[in-house]
C-alpha cells in the first residue's frame, strides 16, 4: 500500500504532539511555504529528524512506499530526538513497525512509549448473607445497631489505568461503581463511579516512592483491606522495607467492613496515620512484620475501648510453603491501646491457595480451611469474610472457570465475641477481567 509523505506527516501531526513553531527557512524545495503540512514538514526538517532523499527534495507530491517511509523513520530514530518531535517519530515508529523489523530496527520500546497509557479492569458479582442469632452490638447504641440478618448483592466494575510519565514514574489509578442489586440503587458508596485511589509512583533500583492516595500494602488481611492518603517509601531487596504516613478515611465506604468505627459526635472523619513493615523470604517461610500508629478522636467511641485516641497494633504474619501446593499460614495482631477485644489471630491451612494464582487460563483452583478470631478493636477494616468481632471457622474455594474468569466461594461458621451467640456467612463471587 502506497501513502505520500505528506499523508503520513498529517497523519503524525493528527496523533502527536507537533510544536507550532515555524523553522526559519524550508530545506525542502518541493514543498511550498504556504502548503498545509509547512509547519510539520519545517519543524522537523529543521530539528534534523527528517533528511528527505537527501538533495534537499521532499518529493511530497508523489506517492512512495511504506519501505521508503521506514527508511526515514529509521534515520530519525538515531537522531534521539525527544519532546514533541519524539512524539512524532514514536507514532511514526509504531505504524511502520513490520517494515523496521524487516530493516532490523528494533521498535518495542518505541511502540509501548506511542501507547503512553494501559488500561486494566474487572467487573464483579459479588453475594453475601450474615445470620447473627443475636447481634452483639444491638441494644448497645442505636449508632452501632446491625440487623440480625444481612445481605448483600451487588455488581462491581473497576478500571485501573496506568499512565507512563518517564523511565522512573507512573502514574496509577482505581476507579469504581457498584450497584445493589436489591434496589438498584448505591452499592458500598455510589453507583456513580468513583475516584477511589490515584498515585504516582517512581522507581529507582530498589526503591520506590509513592505519593497520593494508594494501597495501605503493609499487612492487607488482619488490620486494612483499603487505601490511605499520604506518601510510601518501600525499598530494600531480599529484605524489603515500607514506611506510610498520612491520613486514613474512617467512613466513606470503609466503615461496612467494622461496624465498631463510626463518626463520633465531633464530626472525626480521619485518622492520622503512620507505619512501618517489613517482609522478607527465610528458605520456605515468607514473613512480615508490621507497626501501624493512628490516632483519631472517633477511636474513643468504639465498643470496649475506653478514652483512648490512638491505636498502636503491631501485626505478624508468617506462610511456610511444604511444597508449591501446599501452604500453612498464620497472623496476629495486638492493638496495645485498647482494652478489650484488642487482639486477632488467624489459621489458615491452603491447597494452592498461597500460590500464584493466574486467571489467564481455565483449570487452575485452590482450597483453604481456616479459623479465624478477629478483635474489632484491632484493626479499621479487616480482608476477611468474618465480620469484625467474631470468631469461627472459614472454609473457601477459588477456581478459574473461564480464562480471565474465576469463581470465589466462602462458608462461615462461628461465633460473636460479644454474647458468645451463633453467626454464620455465606460469600460468593464471580470476576471478569480485562
Amino acid at each position: 500500500m502506497k501513502k505520500t509523505m505528506v499523508s503520513a506527516l498529517t497523519t503524525a501531526l493528527v496523533v502527536g504532539a507537533a510544536s507550532t513553531t515555524f523553522a526559519a527557512a524550508n530545506p525542502f524545495s518541493d514543498v511550498p511555504a504556504d502548503h498545509w503540512a509547512y509547519d510539520a514538514v519545517s519543524q522537523l526538517a529543521a530539528d534534523g529528524v527528517i533528511d528527505g532523499y537527501g538533495d534537499s527534495t521532499f518529493k511530497g507530491n508523489r506517492n512512495i512506499t511504506r519501505y521508503e517511509m521506514a527508511q526515514m523513520v529509521a534515520k530519525a530514530m538515531a537522531k534521539n530526538t525527544s519532546g514533541a518531535d519524539k512524539a512524532l517519530v514514536d507514532k511514526l515508529a509504531a505504524e511502520f513497525a513490520a517494515e523496521l523489523n524487516n530493516l532490523g530496527v528494533r521498535v518495542a520500546k518505541l511502540e509501548r512509549n506511542a501507547d503512553m497509557v494501559k488500561w486494566n479492569g474487572m467487573a464483579r458479582y459479588d453475594f453475601e448473607r450474615s445470620n447473627y442469632e443475636h447481634h452483639p452490638l444491638n441494644g448497645l447504641s442505636a449508632k452501632y445497631a446491625k440487623d440480625d440478618v444481612t445481605s448483600g448483592n451487588t455488581i462491581t466494575f473497576r478500571l485501573e489505568p496506568t499512565a507512563e510519565v518517564n523511565k522512573n514514574w507512573k502514574v496509577k489509578a482505581r476507579l469504581d461503581s457498584t450497584i445493589n442489586m436489591k434496589t438498584d440503587g448505591p452499592g458500598y458508596g455510589s453507583d456513580n463511579v468513583k475516584l477511589k485511589r490515584i498515585w504516582a509512583e517512581g522507581k529507582y533500583g530498589n526503591t520506590m516512592i509513592r505519593l497520593g492516595k494508594m494501597p495501605v500494602t503493609i499487612d492487607m488481611d488482619i488490620m486494612f483491606d483499603t487505601q490511605f492518603s499520604g506518601a510510601q517509601v518501600q525499598f530494600g531487596n531480599k529484605l524489603k522495607t515500607t514506611i506510610n504516613a498520612g491520613r486514613f478515611n474512617l467512613t466513606s465506604g470503609n466503615d461496612y467492613y467494622n461496624y465498631a468505627v463510626k463518626v463520633d459526635d465531633t464530626g472525626a472523619t480521619t485518622a492520622n496515620y503512620q507505619a512501618i513493615g517489613f517482609t522478607g523470604w527465610l528458605g520456605k517461610l515468607n514473613a512480615g512484620l508490621g507497626y501501624h500508629h493512628l490516632t483519631s478522636h472517633a477511636f474513643t467511641n468504639l465498643v470496649g475501648y475506653g478514652d483512648n485516641d490512638a491505636m498502636n497494633t503491631v501485626t505478624a504474619k508468617g506462610t511456610y510453603h511444604f511444597d508449591k501446593n501446599i501452604a500453612f499460614q498464620v497472623n496476629y495482631g495486638k492493638n496495645f491501646s485498647a482494652d478489650n477485644y484488642n487482639e486477632s489471630r488467624s489459621f489458615v491451612l491452603g491447597y494452592k491457595e498461597f500460590e500464584n494464582f493466574d486467571t489467564t487460563n481455565a483449570g487452575q483452583w485452590g482450597m483453604a480451611l481456616a479459623y479465624r478470631y478477629i478483635g474489632q478493636n484491632v484493626g479499621p477494616t479487616p480482608t476477611y469474610t468474618l465480620d469484625a468481632g467474631t470468631k469461627g471457622w472459614e472454609l473457601s474455594y477459588l477456581a478459574n472457570v473461564m480464562p480471565h474468569t474465576y469463581l470465589w466461594l466462602k462458608a462461615v461458621k462461628g461465633k460473636t465475641l460479644i454474647g458468645n451467640d451463633n453467626y454464620n456467612e455465606l460469600f460468593g463471587r464471580i470476576e471478569w477481567q480485562f
